[in-house]
């Protein structure tokens, strides 16, 4: 009977699919990938196992261990196909001996970090940042293989359209399956040539996690580990990119403000704000380490290793009136120069203006007003109201704030702009420090 709401235990189990879907989707389809040697094949099978549970779930209830069930339900699917497909005869030894070794036992998804060299997702990751495809769709694929980020989602990290990312990927998957691309670690040669867009894939999935772009949930912390882990992966593979131990750097230190980043209701609280008593102490000082380590291997610091130094200084403050704010702008200064980019000059602003004073990033801000690709992003408006408020132009800063909660997609985004709406009205000031 059409109309009728879901059952609890429904939905319950609908929930669950989806949630367990999105933290295994990367290690099934690398799996699968590894077994079919077709990247496009190894996603289309997860997709029916995803549909598989969608089925059956809500009827005979959530299995202990949710993620070996996707896989099983995969593996099963695939031996379905081969066995229809001209290619069976020739392979099926092979496949079936594959697909169903150790089928009864529980994969272990917990691997040693230390055992680098059979990770699926570290491969599916160098198969994903193949050279044969353009940089763009390299990105968009390992964000969607192995972030698990919907066309959407990769979209806003892009600053474009959802149509645009839909076509990269569906071209990349075409292209991979084409030029037959194995499913192996590259040589080393071949490592490093492809090394810049796998960290920028690690880099773009763990912001994913670190602030969501859209959904009721502000962060993702599946994914912040996930890029976390495959960072501490690839350091071991080249020890001496000073890069890969930036990007680690930086990511260990972001992640230990997560912590401290929301307060009651699911309200973000800005960095000067934050209690950073709640900062994680132990991931701090991974990544003062790991920030050492790319010091130490003699090259000027890049893209990563700038914003691990940017973080560092965060990190070492004990409070936000004791941050070396003059050095995080020169540290700006210096990013916006190795890789310029909008959302770096708006980084750059507000850096700026606590070091200098808001009406010093407003500055900067102007000349932004007019970039492309910052039209449709939140945080331009969002960072205008913030100076604009901290000089007590209620009125202008109100008008922002309105049109930043017009852009934003995150719930929790939109609550605190909300709250930013409602200052405005009474002239109260957010932020602990304002330096006029």
């Amino acid at each position: 009977m059409t109309g009728m709401p879901e059952p609890a235990g429904a939905i319950r189990a609908r929930r669950t699919v989806e949630a367990v879907f999105r933290i295994e989707a990367p290690r099934i389809i690398g799996a699968l990938t590894r077994l079919t040697r077709d990247v496009g094949r190894a996603e289309e099978l997860a997709q029916d196992a995803l549909v598989s549970a969608l089925e059956q779930w809500p009827e005979s209830g959530i299995p202990d261990n949710p993620g070996a069930w996707l896989m099983a339900a995969a593996k099963r699917r695939a031996i379905d196909i081969y066995r229809r497909s001209q290619a069976w005869h020739s392979r099926e030894e092979q496949i079936s001996r594959d697909l169903w070794a150790k089928e009864e036992q529980t994969p272990d998804y917990a691997a040693a970090i230390d055992d680098f060299i059979p990770d699926d997702l570290l491969r599916l990751m160098f198969i994903a940042c193949h050279p044969v495809l353009p940089k763009e769709a390299r990105v968009a694929l390992t964000l969607r293989l192995l972030g698990g980020l919907t066309t959407d989602e990769i979209a806003r990290a892009f600053l474009t359209s959802e149509a645009t990312v839909a076509q990269r990927i569906v071209r990349a998957k075409r292209t991979l399956a084409e030029a037959h691309v194995p499913f192996e670690l590259p040589d080393r040669a071949s490592l490093e040539e492809r090394l810049a867009s796998v960290l920028e894939a690690l880099y773009l999935v763990f912001n994913e996690g670190y602030s969501a772009t859209a959904g009721q949930d502000p962060i993702r912390p599946e994914l912040c580990e996930e890029a976390m882990r495959q960072g501490r992966i690839l350091t071991a593979l080249v020890p001496e990119a000073a890069e890969a131990h930036g990007l680690v750097a930086l990511m260990e230190l972001q992640a230990s403000r997560i912590p401290a980043r929301f307060g009651p209701g699911g309200l973000p609280v800005l960095l000067p704000e934050q209690n950073r008593a709640k900062w994680d102490r132990l991931l701090i000082g991974r990544g003062l380490a790991a920030l050492e380590r790319a010091i130490a291997l003699g090259a000027s610091l890049g893209f990563y290793g700038l914003q691990a130094a940017i973080a560092a200084c965060h990190a070492r403050a004990l409070s936000v009136e004791a941050t070396d704010w003059a050095r995080i702008a020169a540290l700006y200064d210096a990013l916006s120069q190795t890789a310029p980019s909008p959302v770096i000059e708006l980084n750059r602003a507000m850096a700026v203006s606590m070091a200098y004073g808001p009406s010093a990033g407003l500055e900067i801000l102007d000349g932004l007003a007019d970039e492309p690709l910052l039209q449709r992003y939140y945080l331009l408006p969002a960072a205008r109201g913030d100076l604009l408020a901290r000089l007590g132009h209620w009125q202008e800063a109100h008008a922002s704030f309105q049109k930043a909660l017009s852009l934003a997609a995150n719930e929790s985004d939109r609550k605190m702009l909300q709250a930013r709406l409602a200052a405005c009205s009474t002239g109260a000031i957010w932020w602990r420090v304002s330096r006029k």
